[in-house]
């Protein structure tokens, strides 16, 4: 379970958005970015998960700031935390929305957004272990999905493709790169806030946060490969394959250049891809609500904030709090 809401915090970033950093770096610049972030991540999660053991707090690193440092930067640690886990989702709901829209052009993205705020939350709010258990299939469907994305793409794949324009802006690409590479475990450490929810954290945080980063390694490097090696880091920046307007969507690219956009195997990839932006989006609401939940439970937030449901024991006023945050920013239209 655990291993399905580390992926699944994750996963969307698979499907969008890492491919940007290729106008930046190219192949070799975001490659290089990338075996950074894998290292980075290595590093902050075994640590990471070492706290998520010693202190298995549904705050994360609010709890593990505030018992190391004090009140003020265990205050400072929240905020920040609850400014990644809050602000985040509206912008995958934005996916969502735009997603849907590509089968439903009559319904508009807010709207489908909205929906979809409405009812992960809702899910949330009903329990831990339902929200957990969806979160687990979802997961293993956008998994798949990736697996056969690769399956289908790697035939396809040519060494000349890799090598093309692969290093464009120097040692400074791999630096703009970064922010992009990210995107393949940006997340993750959300693992650590269901801690208390575990039968053994001490054992099961440990196992659930190397077994999740282990598979999203290999998935990076399979989506890495397989995207670029089609047709070049140009065919999944630019939709029109060299220059101009900018594509934040490489699989679905990646994919046209073989089956054509009108192939069942296209359209699959479309209405699969959906999943893991659900996965992430609906990860990211169940550890919102809990670091939320436990800011207003040890009294930096007000204290209706850490209060729950007393039938479904869930933390239904931080849910509900942190949603009206999140349509208030999809409201913006600056998500």
């Amino acid at each position: 379970m655990l291993w399905g809401l580390g992926v699944g915090y994750v996963i969307s970033g698979m499907y969008f958005g890492w491919n940007l950093g290729l106008k930046e770096g190219g192949t070799l610049g975001l490659a290089i970015a990338t075996g950074i972030v894998i290292v980075l991540y290595a590093c902050f999660s075994f640590s990471y998960a070492e706290l998520a053991c010693a202190i298995p707090k549904a705050g994360g690193v609010f709890d593990y700031a505030n018992k190391a440092f004090g009140d003020h930067i265990g205050f400072i640690a929240g905020i920040a935390q609850m400014i990644e886990f809050i602000f985040a989702p509206p912008a995958i709901a934005f996916g969502i929305g735009a997603y849907f829209n590509l089968f439903f052009p009559d319904i508009p993205i807010l709207w489908i957004s909205l929906a979809a705020y409405l009812i992960f939350t809702a899910l949330n709010m009903y329990g831990v272990k339902a929200a957990a258990t969806f979160e687990l299939w979802i997961t293993i469907i956008a998994v798949v999905e990736i697996l056969i994305f690769a399956g289908v793409t790697l035939p396809h794949f040519k060494w000349a493709n890799m090598q093309q324009n692969a290093w464009p802006n120097g040692w400074f690409g791999v630096v703009a790169a970064l922010p992009f590479a990210i995107w393949f475990f940006l997340g993750i450490e959300g693992l650590a806030n269901v801690a208390e929810e575990a039968k053994n954290p001490q054992k099961d945080i440990q196992r659930g946060f190397g077994s999740a980063l282990f598979t999203l390694v290999i998935l990076c490097i399979l989506v890495f490969i397989a995207a670029i090696g089609v047709g070049g880091w140009e065919a999944i920046v630019f939709k029109n394959g060299l220059s101009g307007e900018t594509s934040d969507s490489p699989l679905p690219l990646a994919m046209g250049q073989i089956v054509g956009a009108n192939s069942l195997l296209f359209h699959l990839l479309l209405t699969v891809g959906l999943f893991g932006l659900v996965a992430s989006f609906h990860g990211l609401i169940l550890a919102a609500g809990r670091s939320t939940y436990e800011f207003g439970f040890k009294g930096f937030a007000p204290r209706f904030l850490g209060k729950l449901h007393p039938t479904f024991l869930t933390p239904t006023n931080a849910l509900l709090f942190n949603m009206g945050i999140g349509i208030l920013a999809l409201l913006t239209n600056k998500t």
